[in-house]
């Protein structure tokens, strides 16, 4: 067995990067004060450590994995994401249809930079995972959101999506499980989009990481197996659901009907080729991952730490007056909503700063994934739930006083 540090050694370490809230929180820190850290979708710094034998797997692979491997992996890691696409009826996927990457995050952006020409718009959830909308832009693209309604248990608004298609639409990004709202979508929602690409001819691309971290036996669906006719970017990795956060384990496959996408397949290998090849140790231990997906499963069930800490922050959240969350049905997070006439909220990210000053709290406000009111924020419920618990006792005093100066 290993030795593993406790988390408070890694207290002097903040993961994030998003301007005046982290520096604050930074700044605070150095000054020695004691800060909740409920903002960062980091398995170990709770205390989660992935699987031993995937970590002893890869240890023992290393004198083999010296040196480049192909620009798009290992032919073993490849063939085992083959044979996972194959289960979740992901159609028409080969070994020379995978890409590895140095997690989903490098894929994202190689994803837009080989499609986009300055001006083209790619169709993006409200909220999102922020990255989505920063590698559209760098790219030179626009990124266009739909919304994701609350009261629809944060299922895509399809006439939104509807209404935004132009003749400038390439594509549309799916995030199912979603981050930051933990919602799950069901068959019908996906298939209304599906239809929507089908008739204006467009790439679908499904960011689906968290699909093994489903709770209350829900069933994920991969959007590609209900699109055999269209072409679909489904990207993945094992650093939520083997809990293997930096170790840089990604992949993106190109499933479905490819036939009107050479150009774009064409960019994707040059561009995977640039960039010489993925992290080759990682690779390694993508199959014995896969192979072995019951490691992590019984965090999901009653009695298991994802499942009690979700229902835990559920509750403690709504008996908070003035906030209010739907229960996330995946991954771990959840996107609570304020009052604002009550708090006299205008600014999210002045409350976030308020928050974290005042209560000690670092979260992310709904600004940070593209919502377009200040009336949210993130909760990531990594943590156990004695320090849930003090969070939300901490929060519960912030709110009693809280009202937002101009």
């Amino acid at each position: 067995m290993r030795e593993y540090e406790k988390s408070h050694k890694l207290d002097h370490v903040c993961y994030d990067i998003r301007g005046p809230i982290m520096d604050e929180a930074q700044k605070m820190i150095r000054g020695g004060e004691d800060i909740l850290k409920l903002n960062i979708g980091n398995p170990a710094y709770f205390g989660f450590r992935c699987p031993d034998h995937i970590v002893d797997h890869m240890a023992r692979c290393l004198p083999d994995t010296e040196g480049y491997s192909d620009s798009k992996g290992k032919v073993s890691a490849r063939e085992a994401i083959v044979k996972y696409c194959a289960e979740k009826g992901i159609p028409n996927v080969d070994i020379d249809d995978v890409y590895t990457g140095n997690g989903v995050s490098e894929l994202i952006t190689l994803s837009m930079q080989g499609l986009l020409n300055d001006g083209d718009e790619v169709l993006l959830p409200s909220p999102d995972y922020p990255l989505w909308t920063a590698s559209v832009t760098l790219a030179g693209g626009k990124a266009v959101h739909y919304v994701c309604d609350e009261e629809s248990s944060w299922f895509p608004d399809i006439e939104d999506i509807r209404k935004k298609v132009t003749e400038k639409t390439k594509g549309i990004v799916v995030i199912n499980p979603n981050n930051p709202t933990g919602a799950l979508y069901p068959r019908e929602v996906l298939e209304q989009i599906v239809e929507i690409a089908r008739e204006h001819e467009l790439i679908l691309f499904a960011d689906e990481i968290y699909d093994r971290l489903v709770l209350d036996g829900k069933e994920h669906i991969a959007l590609a197996s209900l699109a055999p006719d269209l072409m679909t970017v489904s990207l993945n990795g094992i650093s939520k659901s083997h809990l293997a956060a930096g170790y840089r384990c990604g992949w993106m496959c190109l499933a479905g009907n490819k036939t009107h996408c050479k150009g774009y397949i064409e960019g994707l290998n040059l561009l995977s080729a640039m960039r010489l090849c993925s992290n080759v140790p990682a690779q390694s231990i993508i199959a014995p991952a896969l192979e072995s997906r019951a490691d992590t499963e019984a965090l999901l069930q009653p009695g298991g730490r994802i499942y009690e800490q979700r229902n835990c922050v559920h509750k403690l959240l709504n008996d908070i007056p003035g906030l209010s969350a739907v229960k996330p049905e995946a991954a771990f997070y959840i996107f609570p909503k304020m009052d604002v006439k009550k708090f006299n909220i205008v600014d999210d990210e002045l409350f976030a700063l308020d928050l974290l000053k005042q209560a000690k709290i670092l979260i992310t406000h709904g600004a940070g994934f593209h919502w377009g009111k200040p009336d949210h924020f993130r909760v990531v419920y990594l943590p156990d739930e004695s320090m849930l618990t003090t969070a939300c006792e901490r929060m519960g005093r912030f709110f009693s006083r809280y009202h937002q100066s101009a």
